[in-house]
């Protein structure tokens, strides 16, 4: 539900006191027997529910896709295969990127607003950036991309500089030893979402090499989210983007 559009359709007649009666008793959540959307959840939090496809039943998917936009109006998923993606073609409108695994249907269009830069240290960190980094465009805000610039080649990183001191917030990606969000925390105001990637040879140990990195970073301002969670990184830094432009008007 959006809040600001049903009080506007109270006061223009849109909708009449008993209908309006009607939404307001229904349940918080929408029963599907085997899932409870959360549909209220934009309400609470300005975000609406996003869908993890990995590991779900074929209908359950499709139910949970097709609820969620008629409810929501659009529908982000993450961690979708190909296969997915497909199913739910044959009956929803969606759009699906390879790179991030994310499929969605995007609503009305939205002004992208703030901004946010997601950094990678490697391009094998880039699937993992561009989930952040979908994510963020798809709750509305502006996103710039730095792409391997990792500490191995620090020029590549200092190059950009500006560009990472005018974000309101700034998501910095890497695998192997992660030092990326350290180096980058040291050069911005602004907070600093480190994420480690499960790229890397045998004593990375799938990213957790990188996570002790990151949780253990000498640089202020930095908070590490989990291995590979590029959607969460995007979550985290639209919370962040939004309070800030919120905070200049």
């Amino acid at each position: 539900m959006d809040i600001d559009r049903f009080i506007q359709d109270i006061k223009s007649g849109a909708l009449s006191d008993e209908q309006a009666k009607a939404i307001l008793r229904r349940a918080p959540y929408e029963e599907l027997g085997f899932a409870k959307l959360d549909t209220h959840r934009a309400l609470r939090t300005g975000f609406p529910e996003v869908v993890f496809c990995q590991g779900k039943n074929d209908a359950f998917l499709t139910d949970i896709f097709k609820k969620l936009w008629e409810k929501n109006g659009e529908v982000l998923g993450t961690r979708a295969s190909r296969s997915q993606y497909e199913l739910l073609a044959r009956c929803l409108p969606v759009q699906y990127d390879e790179v991030s695994r994310i499929v969605k249907i995007s609503g009305q269009s939205k002004p992208l607003q703030g901004l946010i830069v997601v950094c990678t240290a490697g391009t094998a960190d880039i699937a993992v950036a561009e989930e952040a980094a979908q994510t963020a465009e798809f709750f509305g805000n502006r996103v710039e991309r730095i792409y391997d610039a990792g500490v191995s080649g620090l020029h590549r990183l200092l190059s950009h500089v500006d560009l990472l001191q005018k974000a309101n917030c700034v998501v910095a990606v890497a695998g192997m030893e992660g030092a990326l969000p350290s180096v980058i925390g040291g050069l911005v105001a602004n907070p600093v979402i480190a994420v480690p990637t499960s790229v890397g040879y045998g004593a990375n140990f799938k990213g957790l090499s990188a996570l002790l990195t990151m949780i253990n970073t000498c640089a202020n301002g930095v908070a590490t989210v989990n291995i590979d969670n590029g959607f969460g990184a995007g979550y985290l830094a639209s919370q962040i983007n939004r309070l800030a432009v919120s905070g200049k008007d």
